[in-house]
């Protein structure tokens, strides 16, 4: 299955494919650096700055700066990824910055219940626009 992130808020899209994930399907989540995270842009800014400068860059925790990283990283908060079940479930999910040729000419799908639309705010922050802000060569 194919899902198409552009547009979508993160965590309502993270919650479907751990679902799919956990149920045995294959996932490819594609267009990930446009996929919105909803909130005032200061303050998630700031706050992901935040966790990055916390620790060691030896010890971490670490921050991905990668858009596909970063929304995988989301959606493994959503696996019980120490447990077996958890680790199968987020080996079969597959993320992507821009559509991949391979998956070109593939049906790719749109989550409705995590359209952009149904937000009631217009502050929100893409991917691309935080992980360039911690660093990231985007």
């Amino acid at each position: 299955m194919i899902i198409n992130a552009e547009n979508a808020l993160v965590g309502r899209l993270a919650t479907v494919v751990a679902k799919k994930a956990l149920n045995g399907e294959t996932i490819n989540v594609v267009n990930c650096g446009k996929a919105i995270i909803s909130g005032n842009k200061k303050t998630l800014l700031l706050d992901y700055k935040r966790k990055q400068d916390m620790g060691t860059h030896t010890t971490g925790p670490y921050t991905p700066k990668i858009p596909e990283r970063f929304v995988k990283r989301i959606i493994r908060g959503m696996l019980p990824y120490k447990k077996p079940r958890g680790k199968d479930a987020f080996s079969r999910i597959k993320c992507f910055r821009t559509v991949p040729e391979e998956l070109q000419n593939e049906k790719m799908e749109t989550i409705p219940g995590a359209s952009f639309e149904k937000l009631n705010t217009l502050k929100y922050l893409r991917i691309e626009e935080i992980c360039k802000f911690l660093g990231g060569r985007i």
